[in-house]
């Protein structure tokens, strides 16, 4: 690690030092929150939690050979090399924020309702083709999961690409003021933590906050086809990618192609660029469109934004596309909100054969959830969707608003067990839910489908 000696995390997060003075100079190799991922010169940061107490490991931990702990409370009989602190993921924050301070890289901040962890993969993809590039594992963008970030990188990295994620009003300033942005790009302002954030113009409020953190010159990349983002004042350099007309960076000519993939071409004024997505569906085209975006502000030449693009791997459970022999099965079981499942619909309806939705319910949404629900049914039906089929209480408003009730079923057990009869051999099925409602259990029952 760069720079990162206990000296140094002891004045960022202002701790208490109870230890041994001439240990203040060792540098740390790495920082982890996991006793089980100790190794010798570490960082171990005890935090407590609803069923593990990481302070419950703090002797372990520096017996394992990690040069200090930084904790909010001494363990009985605690001794060692300690950083005591009111708050540890605050302090652990402080820390990573003073980190990131010490490299002098292009950092792209990428928040959004929806296609954050899409969103990273792909921009990720089409940088390294230029850069040695760090990202954000897995969908590590909370408020621990940034800091453990900001950790990972190291004197190599000529770009950073980090994942931000919120769902309280505060959390966006605390995630910025680490990461400190170069860059921001903002996916889509959609239906998601309603219950805290109250509505769409309050999601805005929140993710926009990234702005106060970029440089004057820094860049800020907007979806266009988003009502609120085309309006989000700015006062940086603003570029805006979608399929509308007015985004500077736009797709046009889409196609999704029968062995799974997307084509477009991306253009960006006088730049024409004919790109293959190897991923199903509409929300890759705009993810597409962020990777490009990002690769005409760093600079990266087109056949390095078409490799870039190209070498997108999935995430998940995100629109993975199984052919069967039977059913063409879009599995899109990670999560869902009214705006993804929008997108996931439309993308379905371009499909060629009969089109069929199994959806359940979207959860944290709030006082309009059921409305919400109601919508996405009567999207289905104007979308030409074939077959509409619910399971879960919320779910039956789908269905309702796709003026297909007979559909609905009141769990997965009831649902899978009907299919045989509801389904035809050449379907084209999407899956998709809220993660809890664990409808990859009938993504599997589809797999083993025959008709």
């Amino acid at each position: 690690m760069k720079n990162f000696t206990i000296q140094n995390v002891l004045r960022a997060c202002k701790g208490q030092w109870l230890g041994d003075a001439s240990a203040l100079g060792t540098e740390l190799t790495a920082v982890t929150t996991d006793s089980r991922t100790v190794t010798p010169g570490c960082l171990f940061a005890a935090i407590p939690g609803e069923r593990v107490d990481g302070h419950d490991f703090i002797a372990q931990s520096l017996e394992k050979g990690a040069a200090c702990a930084i904790c909010q409370r001494v363990p009985d009989g605690g001794k060692g090399n300690l950083i005591l602190v009111p708050d540890t993921v605050a302090a652990l924050q402080a820390a990573a924020g003073f980190y990131r301070a010490q490299f002098d890289i292009p950092v792209l901040g990428i928040t959004g309702s929806v296609g954050k962890t899409t969103a990273k993969e792909m921009t990720a993809s089409v940088l390294g083709q230029h850069f040695r590039v760090h990202k954000t594992a897995g969908n590590f963008n909370n408020d621990l999961g940034v800091p453990i970030t900001l950790f990972g990188l190291n004197e190599t990295h000529e770009a950073a690409v980090v994942e931000m994620g919120v769902s309280h009003p505060g959390d966006m300033e605390r995630l910025a003021e680490m990461v400190r942005p170069t860059m921001a790009l903002y996916t889509v302002i959609g239906h998601a933590h309603l219950e805290f954030l109250k509505s769409r113009e309050g999601i805005l409020a929140e993710k926009s906050v990234m702005n106060r953190f970029l440089p004057p010159d820094g860049y800020v990349l907007y979806n266009g086809d988003d009502d609120l983002l085309a309006a989000m004042p700015g006062k940086q350099h603003m570029l805006s990618f979608g399929m509308g007309a007015g985004c500077d960076v736009r797709a046009e000519h889409v196609r999704l192609e029968k062995d799974g993939t997307t084509r477009c071409t991306v253009v960006l004024g006088p730049r024409s660029i004919d790109i293959r997505i190897p991923a199903y569906g509409e929300h890759m085209v705009y993810a597409a469109l962020e990777g490009a975006a990002a690769g005409f502000v760093l600079g990266l030449s087109d056949e390095e934004i078409i490799r870039g693009i190209a070498q997108y791997e999935p995430v998940g459970r995100r629109a993975r596309r199984i052919e069967t022999g039977c059913l063409t099965i879009i599995d899109d079981c990670y999560n869902a909100n009214p705006t993804s499942v929008a997108s996931a619909i439309r993308s379905l309806s371009r499909c060629v054969g009969r089109k069929v939705c199994i959806l359940g319910d979207m959860l944290e949404l709030g006082d309009d959830a059921p409305a919400l629900h109601y919508q996405t049914g009567e999207l289905a039906r104007a979308c030409g969707i074939d077959l509409v089929i619910t399971a879960g209480s919320l779910a039956a408003e789908i269905a309702r608003g796709a003026a297909q009730r007979q559909n609905r079923f009141v769990d997965r057990a009831a649902l899978i067990a009907a299919l045989p009869t509801l389904l035809r051999r050449g379907d084209n099925v999407l899956v998709k839910a809220s993660r809890s409602m664990q409808f990859e259990e009938i993504t599997a029952a589809l797999e083993k489908m025959e008709l």
